[in-house]
């Protein structure tokens, strides 16, 4: 892509629509395939985020790759923490306990200074980016560590999810208490599948601040971040790894195509609260239609057609 597209495509639109890829995988591991709802995810990206930043920051010379995944492990810990008590409870109540570890690190990270090393603003960042002379600072830089680190998420995930961890987690998803039945431990593949899921949304949370804003703070990973996620994998498709692809794109994608109209149609004349409203209108009335007519989002309506289309003429 860097040899088709300018710096700005590539920090601006490719970037983030890979990191929030790989955060729609975190969830959708969590929701499409072990059947768990959460509304949390954008608190445990910014668990792995402010852990990276402390890592990095408080280790000197340690490398940005190392710093990513043991941010994205004690994202991955804080995830098994906060499952032992909502592992056992389901549907609401799971989806309200979730907003309270949603809440709760939103607070953390603002009212103990250590997590931001104390900095006037709150904010966090890194100042060396570079590993082995590649600056990650960079348009391109922060486009090659994303996508590198987005492929090997994809490609850990891909082979989980075809193991027997996928299979259970599939079996909980359509009646744990048939999955109980046959012998499957319910509660610890349950709380498996929240400690991963976090793992991913804490290296995702990561790449969002340093690969893709630079610097962020707790404001960055509030609950909008979290329904912006959960948006992702039911437009996209919930049990599916394209899904979140399409999801991030679209979601990406709208508000620059809405910006396009308003200034090639309307010469600009919409005020920008305007297109935003306009933006939540088409989300929301999207979201309804998907979850009434089209639970497997835009992924399955995409092999639907393609399976249509092998048989065609005889069946479209």
């Amino acid at each position: 892509m860097p040899a088709f597209v300018s710096d700005y495509w590539l920090g601006v639109v490719l970037v983030p629509m890979l990191v929030l890829a790989l955060a729609g995988l975190g969830l959708n591991l969590l929701t499409g395939y072990a059947g768990q709802i959460s509304l949390g995810s954008g608190g445990f990206m910014a668990v792995g985020a402010f852990a990276t930043f402390n890592l990095a920051t408080r280790i000197p010379g340690l490398p940005l790759p190392l710093a990513l995944i043991l941010g994205g492990l004690i994202a991955a810990l804080a995830g098994v923490l906060f499952s032992l008590p909502s592992a056992r409870i389901k549907g609401f109540y799971l989806m309200v306990s979730s907003l309270t570890a949603q809440f709760f690190f939103e607070w953390l990270f603002q009212q103990v200074p250590w997590f931001y090393n104390n900095a006037s603003a709150g904010t966090i960042s890194l100042p060396n980016m570079s590993v082995l002379g590649i600056n990650f600072a960079t348009a391109r830089g922060s486009y090659y560590l994303t996508l590198v680190t987005v492929t090997l998420g994809f490609w850990l995930a891909y082979n989980l999810l075809r193991g027997n961890t996928g299979r259970v987690w599939t079996a909980i998803r359509d009646m744990d208490t048939a999955a109980a039945v046959i012998g499957i431990r319910v509660y610890r593949y349950k709380v498996l599948a929240f400690g991963v899921s976090s793992f991913f949304l804490g290296i995702a949370g990561a790449l969002w601040a340093f690969a893709y804003l630079g610097t962020a703070s707790v404001q960055s990973f509030d609950l909008d971040r979290s329904f912006q996620v959960l948006f992702i994998i039911i437009i996209g498709g919930m049990g599916s790894l394209a899904g979140n692809f399409i999801g991030s794109i679209f979601i990406l994608l709208l508000p620059l195509l809405l910006d396009r109209i308003s200034q090639g149609v309307f010469s600009g004349h919409l005020g920008e609260g305007f297109l935003q409203n306009v933006e939540k209108v088409i989300f929301g009335g999207l979201i309804a239609f998907f979850v009434i007519k089209e639970p497997d989002g835009i992924a399955n309506l995409i092999q639907s057609l393609r399976d249509r289309v092998r048989v065609w003429p005889l069946r479209f």
